[in-house]
């Protein structure tokens, strides 16, 4: 049978195959951040069948402050509930798990868009955006955690079947991650260990929120392919200590280059990256980037690049995407 079609369980958390839709920003949520007919449209054309064994919704702010964009989705207090518990019902009525994503943007968020002082580990320039944040205090980093505490808590009630945390693409806890944004000093900066140590505190806060049977996904921005930024090196030191804090599962994607890497053609780019994790722990490893064949999946998979593969932009564009692959390989 092809690799691509074998199901895998974690926790109380069982997927039919190993295909993945990745988390891909609509902007098609209400101006507060609430689920829209349009988001739920989307989703239900994009898990209709359920040949897509897991589809994990784009990323949802935790507070205000930490909001990306105009029009999108928030889990950032208890009115949300209600429509998140619409979005899960209409992916599991269509036979496919879902978990929700959950961000805080930082320095990459915008005052136009917040309202509220922009921030980030150290008050350095955002290598994408150019502007320089606040620094955090202590003070400030436990509400972060808190704010994801309480957003994995309700992600849990409206019914999804596990959480990401989102330490990728130069977003907060991607700062913290990267030397090119975390500067400080404290116990938070420096060497790799202390520059996670908010994950951990993040990961332990959503665990006490949802439970010990609760899938916890961390995606990780493994590699920022700019000069003195992270490394595939770090990312071994970080996806061991994210193990033991009790991630499930590992997506791997890229840090302040975003999901592309330069000048990559094939399908799988970030394989280098999720192959060096992959040889570190014990728990699966979502690839993305690229891919648009189900036998360059395939491949990815039989090689152990990765234990599921991640498909955004061709399912994106064309929502039959999985199920000529799937029927493809049977």
């Amino acid at each position: 049978m092809a690799k691509l079609l074998n199901p895998l369980k974690i926790k109380n958390l069982t997927l039919t195959n190993r295909l993945v839709m990745p988390p891909m920003a609509t902007a098609k949520a209400e101006n507060d951040g609430k689920v829209s007919q349009g988001v739920l449209e989307y989703y239900n054309e994009k898990s209709n069948g359920g040949y897509i064994s897991l589809i994990i919704i784009e990323h949802s702010f935790i507070m205000q402050q930490g909001k990306a964009s105009e029009n999108q989705l928030s889990a950032a207090d208890d009115s949300t509930v209600e429509g998140l518990r619409k979005l899960a019902d209409t992916i599991h009525k269509n036979g496919s798990k879902a978990v929700m994503q959950l961000n805080h943007a930082g320095s990459a968020a915008k005052f136009e868009v917040t309202g509220k002082e922009v921030v980030g580990p150290s008050a350095v320039a955002n290598p994408r955006m150019g502007n320089v944040p606040k620094q955090l205090s202590v003070e400030d980093i436990k509400d972060i955690i808190n704010a994801f505490k309480e957003a994995a808590r309700r992600t849990k009630e409206a019914g999804f079947d596990g959480v990401e945390i989102h330490s990728a693409h130069g977003y907060l806890l991607n700062q913290f991650f990267s030397p090119l944004t975390n500067k400080r000093t404290d116990e938070y900066g420096g060497q790799v260990q202390n520059r996670i140590k908010i994950h951990s505190e993040v990961i332990k806060a959503v665990r006490e929120a949802v439970g010990e049977d609760f899938p916890i996904l961390l995606r990780l921005g493994a590699a920022d392919y700019m000069e003195g930024g992270s490394t595939a090196e770090d990312s071994k030191i970080a996806v061991v200590e994210f193990e033991k804090a009790g991630v499930d599962i590992i997506d791997i994607s890229g840090g302040f280059n975003g999901y592309i890497v330069p000048g990559a053609k094939e399908q799988g780019y970030f394989a280098p990256l999720t192959e060096a994790v992959k040889s570190v722990i014990n728990i699966p490893v979502i690839l993305t980037g690229g891919i648009v064949d189900a036998e360059a999946a395939e491949v990815l998979l039989t090689e152990e690049k990765a234990d599921l593969i991640g498909v955004g932009r061709a399912i994106y564009k064309d929502s039959n995407w999985a199920q000529n692959a799937i029927e493809s390989l049977r």
